[in-house]
């Protein structure tokens, strides 16, 4: 199975716009050889832009290049794109409805070593409230580089959340197409929802459920904001559960998400996989993967619970 850094699909997309689309600019906060703008900064570099440590003002110029008819792609690791630069994201960004890509890297307790201070699992949270803006969490690799040619073809304010580690390609997604998720392994009793990285767990928890005899629908929902809402009432009509996994605070990301649509629309018993209410900490991902009981163990065990209450 294809292993592939997300930052790098990132990367190499961004110059094949470039070279299709002189509008294209991309700017950066002193991250670029980590988020892999470099790419872009080496091909393009009238066209590229460095503010250091300097989020917010990047966030300002993004909104500035943008009311001239530029195309901005926005990069930095996720918790300065989001914490740090919020109300320039907010107020100059969404509230103007400007055509800013903000693609943030390191998202997650994934970003391993470097600890709580730059694991953002609070970053779907802050900006699935905010108007105008629109979220999307891809799962590897390919699924990245249609993200970021969607947002490049859609008018408006985008978040594209990427992880740090090379991540597995998950074969049989099918074609890309924003605002719909997407059934990957169908089943009758239990509907496991995820995005990112937890897709590979949610699909090995589902083999580990078939052997217990128990059958699971595995689902992507890479698009958060705007959420496939005829998709999540017809799982929850169609199963007995709906288990949300995600690499996120519980509070306000996917399974909020979830919750808030089948609340209103279908009620269903919905479990979750997610951080609850804590900090991150130093580790390897693998390691802090288990350690917040986010791996497809904890899945399988949280689904064997729900169809047994």
């Amino acid at each position: 199975m294809e292993q592939l850094y997300a930052r790098d699909v990132y990367g190499q997309t961004l110059i094949e716009l470039g070279k299709k689309d002189g509008r294209v600019v991309v700017l950066d906060a002193d991250l670029s050889g980590s988020t892999r703008t470099c790419l872009f900064a080496k091909e393009f570099p009238g066209r590229f832009f460095n503010f250091g440590v300097a989020e917010q003002n990047m966030m300002a110029t993004a909104a500035g290049l943008a009311s001239c008819g530029k195309i901005v792609f926005a990069s930095t690791f996720a918790m300065f794109a989001t914490a740090r630069a919020l109300d320039q994201v907010r107020n100059t960004i969404c509230y103007n409805n400007f055509d800013v890509k903000i693609v943030a890297t390191h998202a997650g307790i994934t970003v391993g070593e470097d600890g709580a201070s730059h694991q953002a699992i609070e970053d779907i949270n802050f900006l699935r409230a905010i108007p105008n803006m629109k979220i999307i969490v891809p799962c590897d690799g390919p699924e990245t580089k249609s993200a970021v040619l969607c947002a490049y073809q859609t008018p408006g304010p985008f978040y594209i959340r990427l992880g740090r580690s090379k991540i597995p390609t998950v074969e049989g997604k099918g074609d890309f197409v924003f605002g719909e998720g997407r059934v990957l392994v169908e089943g009758r009793d239990i509907a496991i929802i995820s995005c990112g990285l937890i897709v590979q767990e949610a699909l090995l928890a589902c083999r580990s459920l078939k052997d217990k005899g128990i059958s699971a629908s595995v689902v992507n929902i890479h698009t958060i904001k705007p959420i496939d809402q005829n998709l999540l009432i017809d799982l929850a009509k169609r199963h007995k559960a709906v288990l949300v996994c995600e690499e996120h605070q519980v509070t306000g990301g996917l399974y909020s998400a979830v919750c808030e649509v089948l609340s209103n629309k279908f009620p269903v018993k919905v479990g979750r996989i997610g951080i609850e209410d804590r900090f991150g900490q130093s580790g390897k991902p693998t390691e802090l993967i288990d350690l917040y009981g986010l791996s497809s163990r904890f899945i399988v065990e949280k689904a064997q619970g729900l169809l047994q209450e």
